[in-house]
């Protein structure tokens, strides 16, 4: 495991006297719509006059009503994705970006079904893992290794001893927890098992615990029968004995996706500031804060931020497919030549910035929270530091995110870019600790909504919006002037200047549940 070292402070602060520090989060009045649309927004006191969550939150609710015009989802593969596209690409081009499409393969597995036929007969709201395969199958139900109750540790399914005795034919009934959901399905497999129900795993009352969970086994094509999601209740009554059961998977569809892909060029074409945020949300709702809240974000940016002449080219990614894999912003970055990744100087991700019952995250490049599971890339510690003294001076106290790659920034990463981003949670238990620093409900996650239906407009907090739209803000334009700090390309100093204080710290506050699964493990 790299080990990155923290140097602070490199070309965070110019001569120039624009002191943000002075100017608490969401103080400034907003500039009116008519000034900021006849300006150039190219000083940070400028852009954030006129970047707010009131105009981000005219995205969300343009894209809620997508959803509501499209069965409820805006997930990849289905008409309410093909809609989120379409309204990004004309706002962009509006907006006077250059806009391309860039489209990529993808496997759509379509609506499923799960009946409980004895000891009792009932139709169960249900969904396909992506990676599952086809399959229309009616057997027995054999419990693996489950554990019910509040307090429950379940590692049901993560070992293939666990498989020990079990029946082939039959259908696993595997709980939630511990380990990877590809891992219990390939062990299930293995054994035997001609289908898998995957249902929550109920160790606390919540309903990020409770509700029906559905994700991904990790890409597509992991295994060749159905698998299928539960609810804890459902796998409850599905754990009786004689339980019986039939699961029907629909046979995979190629329907391609798109990213869209927005740039404004800059002086130097050789060196390239991205950021990103995936448009797609999950089958079960229409994904306003995972991850419309990103999306729109960035959308609100680039109308900001249109008539900027930067010294270095901004590129801003849309990302699709992500929820089934993190498939749009892979296959992108697959499709680049070595030159072309070599031009991008950062990349940083915008996944979840609005969560009802925040806490502020910054990705730990310098793993002072959390020993990354990845390699993390030279020049990353530096964007954290970036992230970490715009909220110092703005006064706001910030965490640690894991830096996991469990978002759309992995592609990137592997590929040896710099990176960072911000986060405000989503299945993970708010503490008393957090509670008392950020405010919110200790006991509850900071997203009950997420990967649900309730995941709707009314489900973000404004708050937690407004002050990370500055941050987002603040850093593109930034690096859209020097990416010095990061890759040591010099570029020129930001109109206005820019006066940072040293970043106050982190509150120590997460544990290694900090960065979130998108479906991947417990």
């Amino acid at each position: 495991m790299s080990q990155v070292i923290r140097s602070r402070g490199i070309a965070l602060a110019t001569a120039a006297a624009f002191a943000i520090a002075l100017i608490p989060a969401g103080a400034a009045a907003a500039a009116p719509a008519a000034k900021c649309d006849n300006r150039t927004n190219n000083t940070i006191s400028k852009l954030l006059e006129c970047v707010d969550a009131d105009g981000a939150m005219e995205h969300l609710e343009a894209f809620q009503q997508i959803a509501d015009e499209n069965g409820g989802t805006r997930a990849a593969g289905l008409p309410g994705y093909e809609a989120s596209v379409e309204y990004v690409t004309d706002t962009l081009e509006a907006a006077g970006w250059n806009v391309t499409i860039d489209e990529f393969d993808f496997t759509f597995v379509g609506p499923s079904t799960l009946t409980q036929l004895t000891p009792v007969n009932a139709e169960y709201e249900t969904g396909p893992f992506t990676g599952s395969g086809p399959g229309d199958v009616t057997a027995a139900v054999t419990a693996v290794d489950i554990q019910l109750g509040l307090g429950n540790t379940s590692t049901s399914g993560c070992e293939a001893a666990d498989f020990a005795g079990f029946p082939a034919g039959s259908i696993a009934l595997i709980q939630r927890g511990t380990c990877p959901f590809g891992d219990k399905a390939l062990n299930a497999e293995a054994a035997g098992a001609a289908g898998v129900i995957i249902f929550n795993q109920g160790n606390t009352a919540t309903a990020d615990r409770q509700d029906l969970i559905v994700g991904t086994l990790g890409g597509s094509d992991i295994v060749g029968i159905p698998v299928v999601g539960a609810s804890y209740e459902q796998g409850v009554a599905l754990s009786q004995a004689g339980s019986t059961a039939h699961v029907f998977v629909p046979m995979p569809e190629q329907r391609p996706q798109k990213n869209v892909i927005a740039e404004l060029p800059g002086k130097n074409t050789d060196n390239v500031v991205m950021a990103g945020a995936h448009l797609d949300s999950v089958q079960a709702g229409p994904g306003i804060n995972d991850n419309g809240s990103g999306s729109a974000s960035l959308l609100e940016l680039a109308q900001s931020m249109s008539k900027v002449k930067p010294e270095n080219t901004v590129r801003l990614a849309w990302w699709g497919a992500e929820e089934a894999g993190l498939l749009g912003s892979q296959a992108y970055v697959d499709g680049l030549s070595q030159a072309e990744k070599d031009r991008i100087a950062l990349y940083l991700n915008f996944d979840m910035v609005a969560s009802p019952n925040y806490i502020f995250m910054i990705y730990d490049g310098d793993q002072s929270g959390f020993a990354a599971p990845v390699v993390v890339p030279e020049g990353s510690v530096q964007i954290e530091d970036l992230f970490e003294s715009y909220f110092t001076s703005v006064g706001q106290p910030y965490d640690d995110a894991e830096f996991s790659g469990r978002s759309d920034y992995e592609a990137f990463i592997l590929a040896g870019i710099p990176a960072g981003g911000l986060f405000t949670g989503a299945e993970v238990i708010k503490t008393a600790e957090q509670q008392a620093i950020w405010g919110g409900v200790a006991g509850e996650s900071y997203d009950q909504c997420y990967h649900q239906a309730c995941d709707t407009i009314d489900n973000v907090s404004v708050e937690a919006l407004d002050v990370n739209i500055d941050a987002i803000a603040l850093s593109v334009l930034t690096y859209s002037y020097s990416t010095e700090s990061v890759n040591g390309v010099k570029g020129k100093t930001i109109p206005g200047g820019l006066t940072l204080p040293a970043p106050a710290g982190p509150q120590g506050t997460v544990g290694s549940g900090g960065g979130h699964s998108h479906g991947l493990e417990n």
